[in-house]
C-alpha cells in the first residue's frame, strides 16, 4: 500500500503504475467516484454531495476552470443515478456550434426547416430522454435561446425547428460553465431567471493548483492509461513511473490548463521519453522551467508574464463567446480588430 519505492539510485525513488495510492491527510479516504479521481478533502465534499444529490431530478450547474474535469463530474453524476444511469448520457457544447445550428442540435427539426433539413430529425433533448443532457459551456448561448431552455426546464416541453407541435422528454439537466454567471447576470449577458433555474445545485470543481496532493493520483492514472494505450504500438517506450525530482517539478507548477494540461504533459513525456522512467528532461519546457508564481521563488513568473497572462485569459473568453468571430470579440474587449489581430498572434492563439 501507499507509494512504491523502488532504489534505482541513490536518493531517488519513482511512483509507479498499477499500484494503490495511499492519502497522506486521509488514508481512508476515497481515491475514486465513478470517473473522478482525487482524495483531497475538497474532492471527498464533491463525492458526498453527488450522492445526495443524484437521485433527484434537480438541475445541475458545475462550475470550474477549463480542464478541472467538469465532463468527466457530470458522467460521475448520471452513473451515480441509480434511476438513468442505464439510459443515455448526452452532451453538447453550447460554444462550437452557432446559434441556428445549436437550437436544431437541441431541440430537433422537421423536413424542410431550413436548407439541408431533408428529413425529420430527433434533437439531443429527444436522445436524451430517461437520462442526462449536459449542456457544456452554457454561458455562450444566445438571449433568444437562453428563453426556449428556461422553457424546456420550467414546463418540460420544446418544439423542432420549422414544427408546431410540442414535444415531451424526461431528462436531466446538468449545465456547465467556466464563467461567472452572476457577474455575466449583471452585465445582461445572461438572464437571471435562466440563471435562478439553473443553479438548484451548483458543484464547484477546484483548479488543480489547490489540490497538489491529487497530482501523484492523477500521474498514476494518466501513465496507465497511456501504457494500455501505446503498448500496440511498440514505441519502446513503457513507462514504469515518475522519479522524484519530476514528480516534485510537477507538484510546483501551477498548471494553468488543469488536469487537461497535466495529462497532456503525461502523454508528451511517454512518447518523448526513452528511459523507462519520467524524469525532468521529459515534462515540457513550462513545468520545467517555471514555479509556481505564489510561492515567490525563484524561477517564477515574470512582472510582464504575470500581467499578460489575464489579458490573454480575457482575449481566449472574447473568442470563445464570440464563436470566432474577431469583429465581435474586438468589440467585447472595447479594443479595434488590428490591435486584436496583434494580441492574437502575440499569444499564439
Amino acid at each position: 500500500m501507499g507509494q512504491t519505492v523502488i532504489e534505482t539510485e541513490p536518493k531517488e525513488f519513482m511512483f509507479t503504475v498499477n499500484k494503490s495510492f495511499e492519502c497522506a491527510e486521509q488514508p481512508e479516504a476515497r481515491q475514486r467516484f465513478y470517473k473522478m479521481i482525487g482524495c483531497n478533502d475538497e474532492m471527498q465534499k464533491i463525492y458526498q454531495l453527488i450522492e445526495r444529490i443524484a437521485g433527484t431530478s434537480a438541475t445541475i450547474l458545475i462550475h470550474g476552470e477549463s480542464g478541472t474535469g467538469k465532463r468527466v463530474a457530470a458522467q460521475s453524476i448520471h452513473l451515480c443515478d441509480a434511476f438513468r444511469r442505464n439510459n443515455p448520457f448526452i452532451e453538447i457544447s453550447c460554444g462550437a456550434l452557432p446559434e441556428t445550428l445549436l437550437e436544431s442540435e437541441l431541440f430537433g427539426h422537421v423536413k424542410g426547416a431550413f436548407t439541408g433539413a431533408i428529413k425529420d430529425r430527433a434533437g439531443r433533448f429527444e436522445l436524451a430522454d430517461g437520462g442526462t443532457l449536459l449542456l457544456d459551456e452554457i454561458d455562450t448561448c444566445s438571449q433568444n435561446l437562453q428563453v426556449k431552455l428556461l422553457r424546456v426546464l420550467e414546463e418540460g416541453v420544446f418544439e423542432r425547428v420549422g414544427d408546431t407541435r410540442s414535444y415531451k422528454a424526461d431528462v436531466r439537466i446538468i449545465a456547465a460553465t467556466n464563467q461567472d454567471l452572476p457577474e455575466l447576470v449583471k452585465k445582461k449577458e445572461f438572464r437571471e431567471d435562466l440563471y435562478w433555474r439553473l443553479n438548484v445545485i451548483t458543484l464547484h470543481l477546484p483548479p488543480l493548483r489547490q489540490r497538489t496532493d491529487d497530482i501523484p493520483l492523477l500521474v498514476d492514472h494518466f501513465l496507465k492509461k497511456y501504457r494500455e494505450r501505446m503498448r500496440p504500438l511498440d514505441r519502446g517506450f513503457n513507462a514504469e513511473g515518475v522519479d522524484q525530482v519530476a514528480m516534485e517539478k510537477m507538484r510546483e507548477y501551477d498548471w494553468p490548463g488543469n488536469i487537461r494540461e497535466l495529462q497532456n504533459a503525461i502523454e508528451r513525456a511517454m512518447i518523448l521519453g526513452r528511459s523507462g522512467i519520467i524524469r525532468i528532461e521529459d515534462l515540457p519546457e513550462p513545468v520545467r522551467q517555471k514555479k509556481s508564481p505564489r510561492n515567490g521563488k525563484e524561477g517564477g513568473l515574470s512582472l510582464k508574464q504575470a500581467l499578460q497572462e489575464p489579458e490573454k485569459d480575457l482575449i481566449v473568453n472574447a473568442l470563445r463567446r464570440s464563436n470566432g468571430n474577431c469583429s465581435r470579440a474586438a468589440d467585447r474587449l472595447g479594443i479595434n480588430r488590428t490591435t486584436l489581430y496583434k494580441k492574437i498572434k502575440l499569444y499564439g492563439l
